[in-house]
């Protein structure tokens, strides 16, 4: 095996599935169904149909309902209590539970994107390169998800992670490193965020 394709193998899948849906009437966005499904299953299966593992799921709004009605084998579910003060806790809290896994790099998605499937996954996941890499799904002239980090970026990404911010400001500060990767032939990234939005799930 080469070197490219053992980093290849190593990348780890993070899904961040915490959100209330507080422009939804509180309707956990985990929660929503998709194709008969909730919407976190058709998230997860993204990750590990696009080829990451481990896949690490972080949930907080309504996690005791997400852990009874969804069927996520093969997934580590991860608690994250302070989900209410931004995606930033969330994006925190999936690194930390990757400590120790022996990951590369991490890919990460939001559940509330229905758009992005498993060759948009695969594809960005193809582009990691070693513990340093920083690579992200280009739509046009936009960056967006998945974002792919490198182990060696982790501790740092978490730093500047805060509120609904995520990881914005690190890949601002570092836009010149990021590889971007076109996904717009097989991938959308429209975010289910208002009442109107539920429409993409049909």
């Amino acid at each position: 095996m080469d070197r490219t394709t053992e980093d290849n193998a190593q990348v780890a899948g993070l899904l961040l599935a915490a959100g209330g849906g507080r422009r939804l009437g509180g309707r956990a966005k985990a929660l929503l169904e998709y194709r008969g499904r909730p919407l976190v299953e058709h998230a997860a299966r993204a990750l590990l149909e696009g080829g990451c593992a481990p896949v690490h799921i972080v949930l907080g709004a309504a996690a005791e309902a997400v852990r009874e009605r969804a069927e996520l084998p093969g997934c580590v579910l991860v608690d994250n209590p302070d989900w209410a003060d931004g995606m930033g806790t969330s994006l925190r809290a999936g690194l930390a539970s990757l400590s120790g896994t022996g990951a590369r790099a991490v890919l990460v998605t939001l559940v509330d994107q229905p758009g992005i499937g498993a060759p948009a996954v695969a594809r960005v996941r193809s582009a990691c390169r070693d513990a340093g890499s920083l690579v992200t799904a280009a739509y046009g002239t936009e960056r967006g998800h998945p974002v792919l980090f490198g182990a060696d970026r982790w501790a740092d990404v978490a730093a500047s992670a805060e509120g609904d911010r995520g990881a914005r400001a690190y890949l601002r500060e570092h836009q010149a490193e990021i590889i971007r990767v076109d996904c717009a032939d097989i991938a959308r990234v429209d975010d289910i965020d208002t009442p109107e939005d539920l429409a993409l799930l049909r």
